[in-house]
């Protein structure tokens, strides 16, 4: 039989058979869609991220398309007699193709970096359209909750941990000579990491103000290096003159 006869007896079969998901089907995973993709956008607009709602719903949505036209957009095509095609190339793109967008939501702050945490939530968002765009909304609903509760209810715990680990700048006067690295770190029982910069200028009479920054440190920590250089031989002065608590998202 030629070719083109074969491909018009397939075409008429293809037809009869209904190669294709119907219009409800397609309705119904798009809209699940939108609205898994909402609950995480609302989590993140409460927090004033730039991925809000609108976001996260288009960036669902979009996958969940891109998962029904590369599941069965296709379908003739891979039907088809003589033809071989990957119906998972479109999804698997988007997966890496939507690392764009994550990426715009990473900002760069002086020394630390904000939006991480979005960023993951746009590709986790990205994963449950495609889980939705194929039909499997029990794994699509079962990935939301779990994300959500990843950003909510792990979060409280996070500042907790968070705020038990800050920085300070301790302002130290002390008479020249006494304040060594290393009679430094036993004072503050430090590690090298966590004394990130020591910073001595000379002050009146035979006296040095020098600056410890301290990171990563708790106030337990805060406290007692304190105590420690105020009984330290050569000391005249300690005050913390700068604390911040870790940030989250």
């Amino acid at each position: 039989m030629p070719l083109r006869e074969e491909f018009t007896l397939y075409h008429v079969n293809w037809s009869r058979t209904g190669g294709m998901i119907t219009d409800t089907d397609i309705t119904i995973r798009l809209v699940v869609a939108a609205l898994l993709g909402s609950l995480v956008g609302f989590e993140r607009e409460r927090l004033l991220w730039a991925a809000g709602v609108r976001t996260h719903m288009l960036v669902s949505v979009g996958s969940a398309l891109l998962m029904i036209v590369s599941a069965y957009g296709f379908s003739r095509a891979t039907e088809m007699p003589h033809v071989v095609l990957d119906p998972s190339r479109v999804a698997a793109q988007v997966v890496s193709g939507i690392g764009f967008l994550g990426a715009g939501s990473i900002l760069l702050r002086g020394q630390v970096v904000k939006g991480l945490t979005t960023a993951a939530s746009v590709w986790s968002v990205a994963a449950i359209g495609l889980a939705s765009g194929g039909g499997l909304y029990f794994a699509a609903a079962l990935a939301t909750g779990i994300i959500l509760l990843i950003l909510i209810g792990i979060k409280p715990l996070e500042e907790a941990y968070r705020s038990r680990v800050q920085s300070a700048v301790l302002k130290v006067v002390a008479e020249r000579g006494s304040l060594e690295p290393d009679k430094l770190k036993k004072l503050l029982d430090v590690r090298g990491s966590q004394l990130r910069r020591i910073v001595t200028i000379p002050a009146e009479d035979d006296l040095e103000e020098t600056r410890l920054h301290l990171t990563k440190v708790s106030q337990r920590d805060i406290r007692l290096g304190v105590s420690r250089l105020k009984d330290a031989p050569g000391i005249h002065s300690v005050e913390v003159e700068k604390r911040k608590a870790a940030e989250t998202e």
